[in-house]
């Protein structure tokens, strides 16, 4: 912890100002301290990037096919390790711990594979109608970029942008979050390992004055940022002061909807999983749930009993399903809306309440017939808390799921395969599961519409986000 930045391929001190403590969430202790870097530091990152950057781009796509191998062997080595660093920081329990891990090594496996051959599809002809002429295209590096990651998902996100950027040939310095900055370090550790040349990966942690310093760094090409609207607008304020091109993954408010078609049973197994995974602390989080009339009194019933079911708890000592809020901050905010929710006269089914003692914990929680216009139902909470309406026809289904600020995600759940794909069709989000709990995979794309920002990430867009495009047009005669 005394030299947590990693700059130029060294392990630098902290120059900033600020400490930053590591808490555990499930004890409400800190484990860990380490010092902010400095403005001045993530200048040094900006500009070991640059600097590495000429060399890097003109790497052949197979040799950063092969460091991207490396890093997803090394992520599986250190398996037990950071499985154990998830629990700890982040609350996590150890079944959603493992997935991540997993998803991180998966994220490294497919760019390495989709970066093997690169070089082989650049110059490709593209045909003209005009004679005496000839062009072709070329797919190039877009230059530095700044990733800045949450706290909801370490290593996971940070995996999304560092390996599709790496792979583009981009140069990268990342600003982990400061509530999870350890395991990020970890990718500082396996480029010293895999020999990464220095100034291809920088890591610079601290709190908002360092994210501030960066995005609005005039050494950047690109911004990449995951996090709060709130942010993300002040990351887009920078990048338009720089006519910089940048990605946002922001918040939600997506909704899962329930036909009476449905197996009871099998729905709810959907929705705890869309509200209750990481405590609900997800972008994608299925906080709005639309059941249609026909079924509506008994899968409230079941679902309130399968929530209050939920084994609660600290992941390092039992066998849990939901562990705590990843902060004290965010634990808070979540106390907050459930006064807002007694103030407004929500019927609360399960839940509903603050778990006191060590940690933090709150209860997984249902309200029913909540009104469109309620706090609960517009806003984003970022915790295990579901509020729900009834429906009466597809029509309605839809207008009440596109009637949000947000379009990121959302879940059809109906035996009618028809429908749910027309419905699928019709809603204003990124990604539409039918069927499934989220189950995200590397090699489809994931972004939103409206408020939930700008861009995708993942699958091949993903790697096309850290691209410039470019012709190179001659004439024949």
């Amino acid at each position: 912890m005394n030299h947590p930045h990693y700059i130029a391929g060294h392990w630098q001190q902290g120059q900033g100002a600020e400490i930053i403590s590591v808490f555990e969430p499930a004890t409400a202790k800190p484990y860990a301290e380490l010092r902010a870097a400095s403005t001045e530091q993530v200048d040094q990152a900006v500009m070991a990037a640059r600097q590495a950057l000429p060399a890097w781009k003109t790497t052949s796509s197979s040799q950063r096919a092969s460091y991207l191998r490396g890093f997803a062997e090394a992520i599986g080595k250190r398996r037990t390790a950071l499985i154990e660093q998830q629990m700890r920081n982040n609350g996590k329990p150890r079944h959603e711990a493992e997935v991540d891990l997993d998803d991180a090594i998966a994220t490294f496996s497919y760019y390495a594979e989709l970066t093997e051959g690169l070089d082989d599809r650049q110059n490709h002809p593209v045909a003209l109608a005009a004679p005496g002429f000839s062009s072709h295209t070329r797919l190039e590096a877009i230059g530095v970029v700044g990733l800045i990651v949450p706290w909801n998902f370490p290593l996971v996100t940070s995996a999304w942008k560092i390996a599709p950027a790496l792979a583009a040939g981009c140069t990268v310095v990342l600003k982990p979050s400061e509530v999870t900055p350890l395991i990020e370090l970890v990718y500082g550790q396996i480029a010293d390992e895999l020999g990464l040349p220095p100034g291809v990966l920088n890591i610079a942690s601290g709190k908002a004055e360092v994210g501030a310093a960066l995005s609005a760094h005039r050494g950047l090409d690109k911004l990449s940022f995951t996090g709060s609207n709130a942010v993300g607008s002040r990351v887009m304020h920078s990048a338009a002061e720089h006519c910089r091109p940048l990605t946002l993954e922001l918040g939600g408010k997506s909704a899962i909807i329930v036909f009476d078609d449905c197996d009871v049973a099998q729905a709810v197994d959907w929705i705890v999983a869309g509200i209750a995974w990481n405590a609900g602390q997800m972008c994608s989080a299925t906080s709005r749930l639309l059941v249609q009339d026909g079924i509506a009194d008994a899968l409230l019933q079941r679902l309130a009993e399968a929530l209050d079911g939920l084994r609660v708890g600290n992941p390092l000592e039992q066998d849990i399903d939901m562990g705590p809020l990843t902060s004290q901050a965010q634990w808070h905010k979540v106390g907050e809306y459930f006064a807002v929710a007694e103030h407004e006269g929500l019927r609360c089914l399960a839940g509903g309440r603050q778990l006191h003692g060590p940690g933090w914990f709150v209860a997984p929680t249902l309200y029913a017939a909540v009104p469109g216009h309620s706090r609960l139902w517009t806003e984003e909470i970022f915790g295990p808390v579901l509020c729900a309406q009834r429906f009466s026809s597809e029509e309605q289904a839809i207008a009440l799921a596109n009637d949000s600020h947000f379009g990121l995600v959302a879940t059809v759940a109906s035996a009618d395969l028809q429908r749910a794909e027309r419905v699928a069709a019709a809603l204003e989000v990124g990604h539409v599961w039918i069927n499934s709990v989220q189950a995200v995979f590397v090699e489809t794309s994931w972004g939103g519409s409206k408020a939930s920002g700008i861009g995708r990430e993942l699958g091949p867009w993903g790697l096309s986000a850290y691209q410039s495009v470019k012709h190179v047009t001659r004439c024949l005669g």
